[in-house]
């Protein structure tokens, strides 16, 4: 009787593994992308705007690092 082995390696990788590591890779690159966004828009507002939300133009880049504050 044959058999499929459905856990060979790939790499340093299994087959099981390569989901994941694509899993996130993809939601890294989500993630930039979302802070991306987040830094272009606030920085088109102005000062007195960004005043208005709580915010000056130094906390631009902090906010928008992935998510972190």
């Amino acid at each position: 009787m044959a058999s499929i082995d459905t856990q060979r390696q790939i790499g340093r990788f299994s087959a099981g593994n390569l989901a994941a590591v694509i899993s996130r890779s993809f939601s890294t690159l989500s993630a930039w992308n979302d802070a991306r966004i987040t830094r272009k828009s606030l920085s088109k507002l102005s000062a007195r705007e960004l005043d208005d939300i709580g915010l000056c133009a130094a906390d631009i880049n902090r906010i928008a690092t992935f998510g972190k504050q």
